[in-house]
């Protein structure tokens, strides 16, 4: 199942509900959010700086991804974004891919 990253911040009412609850309620929460699209939460951690959130799951497809992303952004009590993870093995098939691409400035 592929593996997604979501970097974010708990903004305004979201970071006062969390110093009411506490971080482990978020983490049971996050569960119920990835089972309901198919998928899993495999590690659930705070952070300091800009990115205060940091998520690691396993999500049947881009769809659910981006229907996760929509679900945390669209409360405005946080914002971030979400990065597809490719395995080692995974990187080894696209060193194996000759794309044809000219790049910008760069004869036909």
């Amino acid at each position: 199942m592929p593996k997604y990253l979501f970097q974010g911040s708990y903004v305004d009412e979201g970071l006062q509900g969390l110093a009411t609850e506490g971080g482990t309620p978020r983490v049971e929460a996050a569960r119920k959010l990835f089972g309901s699209l198919g998928g899993t939460l495999e590690g659930f951690y705070f952070a300091f700086g800009s990115d205060n959130l940091i998520v690691i799951c396993d999500l049947p497809d881009n769809v659910s991804a981006a229907a996760f992303s929509l679900a945390i952004n669209n409360t405005g009590k946080a914002r971030g974004y979400v990065t597809p993870l490719l395995t080692p093995e995974e990187m080894d098939q696209v060193i194996t891919k000759s794309p044809a691409y000219r790049a910008p400035g760069e004869p036909g």
